[in-house]
């Protein structure tokens, strides 16, 4: 099963472009005060954690990542890379640009994996239609949390 999200914003960083630029070529430190990521460590060639989503009759489900990280004249990206050997993991791509103000323009795109037993006949399918309803709809719920975390790291790191 494949289910996507995506999420688009923008945040302002107090002390302009350099330091915006240098938050968002940081990715342990943007994405520090993000609640459903676990695990999270990244340096300059990328970023790997669990993405934490909470699905109805199947509990928490741990979805693993790595993406890279590669600096661009205005920001940086992150490109997924495969996971495998796990039963469920996702791919967590982005941009996030700064303008000359501090502007900071972010994308992110999730696409989960989910490996569920093979659906045999109503049941099966309709217990299938439910998860992938409920992952879906939690997927982007989980999308939808970025602006909120990301934000409040920036308020954390100018606090300092």
């Amino acid at each position: 099963m494949i289910l996507e999200a995506q999420q688009s914003f923008s945040l302002t960083h107090p002390h302009g472009q350099a330091a915006a630029l240098a938050f968002v070529r940081d990715p342990s430190l943007a994405l520090s005060r993000v609640r459903f990521l676990r695990g999270l460590a990244g340096n300059a060639e990328g970023v790997r954690g669990e993405l934490i989503v909470p699905v109805p009759v199947l509990g928490e489900v741990d979805l693993p990542f790595f993406s890279l990280l590669q600096v661009t004249p205005d920001g940086a990206t992150l490109t997924p890379q495969l996971i495998s050997g796990e039963r469920a993991w996702v791919e967590v791509s982005g941009t996030a640009s700064a303008d000359s103000t501090g502007l900071i323009s972010f994308h992110f795109h999730f696409v989960a994996h989910l490996a569920t037993p093979e659906a045999e006949g109503w049941g099966g399918a309709a217990f299938e239609k439910m998860v992938r309803a409920a992952a879906g709809r939690t997927l982007e719920r989980v999308a939808r949390e970025l602006p909120q975390g990301i934000g409040a790291a920036v308020a954390a790191e100018t606090a300092q």
